[in-house]
């Protein structure tokens, strides 16, 4: 990957803009991350995010690094690096110039930078109006309309209601009982008897619902405040699936590159960038 591929930038690292962020690597795009000083990812282990913790790290084929300028981001670029930038205003934008900025913060609320923060700007579900705050939204509600994209019109409203996973749905997410800082007991990927503790919260225990795997957990040093969605258990116990992009962000993922190829200049600078590489 060379800086002369098409740049998308992203704004948030989660579990779902990094399935993203693959969908679009792997076809040839470079991808640049922004997020906040202490990202609230629930999924870190397939969370590009995590980089900003960690400094580096790696998902799949995808190796993510922490950055502090726009200059040192696009040298990560130039070295098939996807970088991460501490930029919660995207003020970086003016200087990467990329073809096109991708929401995918799912905040629930409108790009407060509208369609003219890039050439091309994609949200990712409930909040974002196509052909208002944005020129393109991704559905992310599980079911038939999974990574749809959509040209006129919002996204499906947000039902507060997380989606059914092995059978399980509210009861899979963790919350917190409190408010302070997670003191984890379990790490991602442990496998949970029904009861089992997880984490403290300021002296509270929180405790697995039912037996399974521990598939995300936020990091410790994020203030969370009660009922906070702080972790999320999967019943269907495979340990393998917390360090695998899941088919729901790659569907979401999918539908942000049909949405971009339906650019002809994009297409164009992506064929011209794949004619030079061969």
């Amino acid at each position: 990957m060379t800086r002369s591929a098409p740049l998308v930038v992203i704004r948030g690292g989660g579990d779902l803009a990094t399935g993203v962020a693959a969908r679009l690597a792997r076809s040839g795009f470079a991808v640049a991350v922004t997020e906040l000083h202490q990202p609230q990812a629930i999924r870190r282990t397939v969370a590009l995010a995590e980089a900003v913790y960690r400094g580096e790290t790696a998902v799949e084929d995808l190796t993510a690094r922490r950055v502090g300028s726009p200059a040192r981001a696009l040298d990560e670029i130039a070295r098939g690096v996807i970088p991460v930038l501490i930029d919660p205003e995207a003020e970086s934008l003016e200087d990467l110039h990329p073809v096109a900025l991708v929401d995918a913060r799912m905040r629930k609320r409108p790009n407060e930078l509208g369609c003219h923060a890039a050439a091309f700007v994609i949200g990712l579900g409930p909040g974002f109006v196509a052909g208002e705050d944005c020129h393109a939204v991704i559905e992310t509600k599980r079911g038939h309309r999974l990574g749809r994209v959509i040209w006129k019109g919002p996204a499906e409203a947000d039902t507060r209601l997380p989606g059914e996973v092995g059978g399980q749905a509210a009861r899979r997410v963790l919350r917190a009982p409190a408010d302070g800082h997670v003191d984890p007991r379990e790490e991602i990927g442990a496998r949970l008897a029904e009861g089992q503790l997880v984490a403290e919260i300021a002296g509270y225990e929180v405790r697995a619902p039912f037996a399974g795997v521990l598939r995300g957990l936020i990091h410790g040093e994020v203030p969370v405040t009660t009922g906070m969605k702080i972790g999320d258990v999967d019943p269907r116990g495979e340990a393998a699936y917390c360090w695998e992009i899941s088919d729901k962000a790659l569907a979401i993922g999918s539908g942000v590159l049909e949405a971009l190829l339906s650019r002809r200049d994009i297409r164009r600078s992506l064929g011209e960038q794949t004619s030079a590489a061969s």
